[in-house]
């Protein structure tokens, strides 16, 4: 499923969505962005609570196709802008990771 679909299946809200049509493959849930970069997956939706500005270049150096923050996280103007340079898509929910992970998984297997 793309990006724009996970979005609209979740009812994620998008923050940033240039490149809505990404396939996602697969998730990864993980705060520590050292962790991230050496093993999320090219694909992977990203489900953090994170919501500095490193996030988008470990979205960018690891190439997942979305991030979904979690727990009601949201960005501030300067984060949003660096992704939506990066074309980096981001969404996010209400909900916690444990309950994104668990809808994803019913929607990418």
């Amino acid at each position: 499923m793309t990006v724009s679909e996970i979005a609209e299946r979740l009812s994620l809200s998008p923050l940033t969505l240039p490149c809505g049509e990404r396939e996602i493959g697969g998730a990864y849930i993980g705060d520590l962005l050292s962790w991230v970069m050496g093993r999320a997956q090219s694909g992977d939706a990203w489900i953090t609570i994170m919501s500095n500005v490193n996030i988008v270049a470990v979205a960018s150096l690891t190439d997942v196709a979305c991030i979904i923050l979690a727990e009601g996280v949201t960005l501030e103007d300067h984060v949003r802008e660096a992704a939506e340079q990066k074309e980096v898509n981001i969404l996010c929910s209400d909900r916690t990771a444990y309950e994104l992970a668990k809808s994803l998984a019913g929607l990418i297997q």
